[in-house]
């Protein structure tokens, strides 16, 4: 797949991008979010690393592929685990900046970023992937901190600490030093103090000065200045403000992986940065105007419909069809079936929070598409903040036995503290699953 980078200037979002290429995709674009003032190094955000940020437009030199940059505008308002659409959120920046590169590169499919640990982080890139129908990519995700630092240092990243924030970490001694020259010293405190080898707890923050996929030239930082944001005597916060640096030319402009070829822009604009200009935040509506449609249902769907209810000691089944004379395509048929589901739950004082698991069977997979589109607007994130619940979809010849389209059948609990997992970006850890439906 092609694929814009999310980049930060740290080594994991370069890492990412590494990854990406071993695994066949093609780097085409980079993104990078920045503050509105140039002169300041790190904003409050909970999403985006911005020290260093004046180095990163050199980026796009050194791979030889275009830099996508927008300034932060939001602020950190929507603070629950999952993401909703929020006018005003830092996140919504995120897609105004990814819709512009879409627009731009209209073959990108995918987008890399360099999450780790954080469940935060990696939702946020998720929910804005999804709104622009692109893949996460995700392939640090879940591993072994040790390991992937080791990784990078063997794979040839050249990354210095521009952040430290914790203890045993000094901003005059440890800032500005290599990952491979703090390596051994990461392990030691994590072992007496449990820090993140990584930096997944903000423990530090670093910026890549050089890397396999920088094909044609390394940053060289000729001077900085070490500013201290907090003299804690037990975790001192400083971070690295670059003065001064230059490009330092490689001898031998070799690809990885096609990343310096571009179908999509001319050749002569491989290199350049484009700054994206803030937008209102078009496409962000709240998710219950979404859902309107939901209760006009054809008067024939309803009176056609057939319900059944198995309970046990701690759950119960609901199963829900429409007979093959009354129906009216798997639209109608679906929103039928799904309707009266929730008006059922709705009897027992439920709703889909406390629906474990959905069996969905629709007459022709061609038509999966459909079936998805109404399912989500019945089933969300919004109606299932513990999660939203899994679902098989299975092609059953339903109108060869008497039936409509669609045909529904779901587990239901009492009990609303499950636990579900979602994740939807391509890893190397579990599985993807890039519809509105739990593992």
């Amino acid at each position: 797949m092609k694929v814009v980078a999310l980049v930060s200037g740290g080594k994991d979002s370069c890492y990412a991008m590494m990854k990406c290429v071993q695994y066949g995709h093609q780097i085409v674009a980079l993104a990078n979010l920045m503050p509105v003032d140039d002169a300041v190094d790190e904003l409050d955000s909970y999403m985006y690393q911005t020290v260093g940020h004046q180095i990163i437009v050199s980026y796009a030199k050194c791979m030889g592929i275009p830099l996508f940059r927008k300034r932060i505008q939001g602020s950190t308002r929507h603070q629950k685990l999952s993401y909703k659409m929020t006018p005003g959120d830092e996140v919504e920046d995120m897609y105004e900046l990814l819709k512009e590169v879409k627009k731009k590169i209209p073959s990108i499919e995918a987008v890399s970023s360099g999450a780790i640990a954080s469940d935060y982080q990696r939702l946020r890139v998720e929910s804005v992937c999804s709104r622009l129908g692109l893949v996460s990519l995700a392939y640090l995700w879940k591993q072994d901190q040790s390991m992937l630092l080791q990784e990078m240092i063997d794979n040839g990243i050249l990354a210095i600490t521009v952040k430290v924030a914790a203890m045993g970490l000094n901003p005059e001694k440890h800032l500005g030093k290599d990952i491979s020259f703090l390596y051994s010293y990461l392990h030691k405190l994590k072992e007496l103090y449990g820090i993140n080898v990584c930096g997944e707890g903000g423990e530090y923050e670093t910026l890549t000065l050089d890397c396999p996929l920088f094909v044609h030239a390394r940053i060289v930082l000729e001077e900085f200045q070490v500013i201290l944001h907090s003299s804690d005597s037990i975790a001192p916060v400083g971070i690295l403000h670059p003065l001064a640096f230059h490009l330092e030319t490689k001898a031998e402009s070799v690809s990885v992986g096609g990343c310096d070829k571009m179908n999509d822009l001319h050749h002569e604009n491989t290199g350049l940065v484009y700054e994206v200009q803030a937008e209102n935040s078009e496409g962000c509506v709240d998710a219950k105007e979404s859902v309107a449609d939901v209760t006009v249902l054809t008067k024939a769907a309803d009176d056609g419909l057939q319900i059944s209810t198995k309970k046990e000691d701690l759950a119960f089944s609901v199963s829900c069809w429409l007979g093959a004379s009354e129906s009216s395509g798997l639209q109608d048929d679906l929103k039928g079936v799904l309707r009266k589901i929730e008006a059922e739950l709705s009897g027992h004082n439920l709703d889909w929070r406390n629906v474990l698991y959905v069996h969905l069977y629709i007459s022709d997979m061609n038509e999966f598409a459909v079936a998805n589109d109404t399912y989500v607007k019945f089933i969300t994130q919004e109606k299932c903040p513990s999660g939203v619940p899994s679902r098989s979809t299975v092609e059953l010849p339903l109108p060869h036995v008497g039936l409509g389209k669609a045909y529904i059948e779901v587990l239901v609990t009492k009990n609303e503290e499950k636990r579900v997992l979602h994740v939807q970006s391509i890893s190397c850890w579990a599985p993807s699953c890039i519809g509105p439906y739990s593992q």
